[in-house]
């Protein structure tokens, strides 16, 4: 048995909007036996946005019943059927979080008919409700309201389960569900171009993966150190907007690459997407660093950090320690660092003045500025919020596992800067640090890198590090 749904909403995201309207199709595996529909009211204002789209008013709501009143009858409606929608994670998951709010586990099998449109029948322009039951002459009346989404999404199911059954002795067979159809119950959770035997085929080691849409371009990139285990997390995952939806919707083709580790494999993920921008990629997108963090010592005997452009840095012969997208950037994170290793605003140039800074007015500066603190007390606190954000060796080499046995790979940094990563057999062998920066691939450096390092380097891990200072 089938419960066949749609919902009308206040917005997109299931964990601030509400149900407005639900419709419930029960067909029996040959044809539409029951139905139930009915507004419910949100306890919320609808949108106006909304209104316009669905045509479902506060006034029409108003004295509708509230989720809670109908939540009996649609557990009753649902219990032992398979839950079928057209984009079907979109529906459950707003059932799922109304009762949840109630206290309560909704959880039903499901089944996606965008999925299984795509399987039965391949080559449509578009898989939307509305231009597929175009394609495909089937009326559909009311769009946007559940009640005539769901009579059309019933009508569409109908169809689908029909075409998908055998034909015996010159009649369509009317036995159990065709394993087609058990498999996109088991595979409905996929976006909808994503087969269950492509999910099956992925490995279950550290890489790199890409989602592409069906323009072949890459609209994600990720990381993990189990890639089947990841991208299966991605899709089984109730969705929190409707562009999360649209997200997994577009997903047409997964491709990976092998790294051996975790280290290796964030570092080439960060590489990958400030390459390519992938669109739902939101961090790590920033692929330019043009201001630098640097430190010298002053005629006093001072150490001091200040901040400005990576370039004009190669003028003064000075090398940034640390590089950050922009000045903005810059002046908050010696702000932070002032504030945590209790450093001197003047001394990190972040405030102008001939005499003390303001910081030692109100008694929260030791008074580095005016000379009231030793050098070597001050630098003792400069040198901890240095070691806050970089290595603990100028120069070395992290080797950890590769992508295969007898294969090892390498990172390599020198002078505090990354230079890229490599992978090497297992016999080589090397005696300074030139020999592993000809096996490996150059990519750049910034704080994003510097990070990941900072974090595995600080972490438990079982790689080994080799020191060239």
């Amino acid at each position: 048995m089938y419960a066949i749904i749609d919902i009308e909403t206040t917005g997109s995201q299931p964990t601030q909007d509400r149900i407005t309207e639900i419709a419930i199709f029960i067909h029996d595996g040959n044809e539409v036996v029951d139905k139930y529909s009915t507004l419910i009211n949100p306890e919320r204002p609808i949108p106006y946005f909304i209104s316009q789209l669905t045509g479902i008013t506060d006034d029409m709501v108003q004295d509708a019943p509230k989720f809670y009143e109908v939540a009996k009858e649609i557990v009753q409606f649902t219990e032992g059927k398979v839950f079928v929608a057209h984009n079907v994670r979109f529906d459950y998951s707003f059932i799922k979080k109304e009762f949840a709010d109630l206290g309560f586990t909704f959880q039903r099998k499901t089944l996606c008919t965008v999925r299984l449109s795509r399987s039965l029948i391949p080559g449509l322009p578009s898989y939307s409700l509305g231009k597929l039951c175009k394609s495909i002459d089937i009326d559909l009346q009311m769009r946007h309201r559940a009640i005539g989404d769901a009579e059309a999404t019933a009508k569409l199911f109908d169809k689908l389960i029909k075409l998908n059954r055998p034909v015996i002795d010159g009649a369509q067979h009317m036995a159990d569900p065709s394993e087609q159809l058990k498999n996109e119950i088991k595979a409905s959770l996929l976006p909808p171009a994503i087969s269950k035997e492509q999910v099956d085929a992925l490995p279950t080691v550290p890489g790199v993966y890409y989602f592409y849409n069906e323009a072949g371009e890459v609209i994600y990139v990720g990381k993990s150190i189990n890639i089947k285990k990841r991208i299966i997390q991605h899709f089984n995952i109730d969705y929190k907007s409707r562009k999360s939806i649209e997200f997994k919707n577009q997903i047409a083709d997964i491709t990976y690459e092998l790294m051996g580790n975790e280290l290796v494999a964030l570092l080439f993920e960060s590489a990958e997407i400030k390459r390519m921008k992938p669109h739902y990629n939101r961090q790590q997108r920033r692929s330019v660093f043009n201001t630098g963090i640097f430190t010298y010592e002053d005629d006093k005997g001072y150490k001091r950090l200040t901040f400005g452009s990576i370039n004009k840095a190669d003028d003064v012969n000075m090398t940034p320690i640390i590089a950050l997208s922009n000045q903005f950037k810059a002046k908050g994170f010696l702000y932070h660092k002032v504030s945590k290793y209790n450093l001197c605003q003047k001394l990190c140039d972040l405030y102008k003045t001939p005499g003390a800074c303001f910081d030692y007015q109100v008694h929260i500066c030791k008074g580095a500025c005016i000379g009231a603190e030793t050098p070597e007390e001050y630098n003792a606190r400069v040198d901890a919020a240095i070691e806050s954000f970089t290595y603990d060796h100028n120069s070395f080499v992290i080797v950890g596992k590769g992508r295969e046995l007898g294969e090892k790979s390498v990172v390599v940094v020198e002078h505090g800067t990354y230079l890229g990563f490599g992978f090497v057999d297992e016999y080589f062998s090397a005696s300074s640090l030139d020999d592993f920066k000809s096996e490996i691939q150059r990519y750049n450096d910034n704080k994003d890198i510097q990070q990941i390092i900072r974090g595995h380097m600080r972490g438990k891990h079982k790689d080994k590090v080799l020191v060239f200072d």
